[in-house]
């Protein structure tokens, strides 16, 4: 298939292969020269408007290690932000030969507007989408507790039976909801934990335990506790009175991380607001993926491209 815009139309295998794969990308990513020839002749375009560096940055470095052409296209400073449609746009990349686009927008669906209105022949891959999803960043998530729990026995398993909570503003989350469903059709259980102004409306059929009490959700130990950064952008009064009763409430403080059961892994997809959400002492203990995360990504995100450009695979 030609592009990876949602978790949610992934089968296990697809999940999986795109995991395998990025095992043999960490090595390469070991390597003195880090660098491969698959994608030598393609043209990647980052199709950013939404700032944000840390996925920029880790999709050209992907890009560039398999040996593609790069072109960062950023909507502030550009013809965009003149009044230049998403088509004009589309169009414009397309006259430029773009193999692949990788795009982050404010709107959710954009990418699938991209990838389904025939404006341009490359691969879409979603880097976020409004409040929608964020596929690579919940791969990245799950090949990173895969590596913790298997370690060298990864290739081939997926997270059966591994508990997942997730916990703070669901609500604004695109990182959540791809989460939710790589997890599960991984097999791992997922739960959301929130304060209820924080929790989307119609979660109830959504397949996830669902609360909001955090003390609660950790004396249950979970393998994984994933805190989500706090949109203070996307928010108002009535989401979210005060900064001191969130941490209070649903941060990981120091005594909760002393809770926290021997195997917890801690996540965070980043960027973080330490004394909010997660604690310094949590962000930086041993149980913290926060950085394995990071260099993760520009091994997911090299498998990503390799499956949409060199072998058409993803969905």
């Amino acid at each position: 298939m030609r592009h990876l815009l949602t978790t949610q139309t992934l089968s296990r295998d697809e999940a999986v292969a795109i995991l395998d794969t990025a095992e043999d990308m960490a090595e390469v990513s070991d390597r003195e020269i880090k660098k491969l020839p698959t994608l030598r002749g393609r043209t990647v375009v980052n199709l950013f408007f939404e700032d944000s560096t840390r996925t920029r940055v880790s999709f050209e470095v992907a890009a560039k290690r398999l040996s593609a052409d790069v072109i960062n296209f950023a909507a502030k400073g550009s013809s965009v932000s003149k009044g230049e449609s998403l088509k004009d746009t589309a169009q414009t990349l397309h006259a430029m030969g773009a193999d692949g686009v990788v795009m982050r927008h404010a709107a959710s669906g954009a990418p699938h507007t991209l990838a389904s209105a025939g404006w341009i022949d490359a691969g879409i891959v979603n880097a976020g989408d409004g409040t929608h999803e964020h596929p690579t960043q919940a791969l990245l998530d799950a090949f990173t507790i895969r590596r913790r729990l298997h370690g060298d026995a990864s290739r081939g398993l997926g997270l059966d039976g591994v508990r997942v909570t997730i916990v703070g503003d669901i609500l604004h989350s695109r990182v959540a909801r791809s989460n939710l469903w790589l997890l599960r059709t991984l097999g791992a259980e997922v739960r959301f934990i929130a304060p209820a102004t924080l929790l989307p409306v119609g979660i109830e059929g959504w397949p996830v335990e669902f609360g909001v009490d955090l003390d609660a959700a950790i004396a249950e130990g979970p393998e994984v506790l994933m805190m989500l950064r706090i949109q203070a952008e996307r928010m108002h009064a009535a989401h979210f009175p005060s900064e001191r009763e969130y941490a209070r409430e649903w941060g990981l403080t120091d005594a909760r991380l002393a809770r926290l059961p021997a195997n917890t892994m801690v996540m965070h997809p980043g960027p973080m607001n330490r004394g909010l959400e997660i604690s310094s002492a949590a962000a930086d203990s041993a149980k913290s993926t926060v950085l394995e995360q990071v260099a993760n990504g520009v091994a997911v995100r090299m498998s990503v491209l390799y499956h949409l450009l060199a072998t058409g695979e993803a969905s």
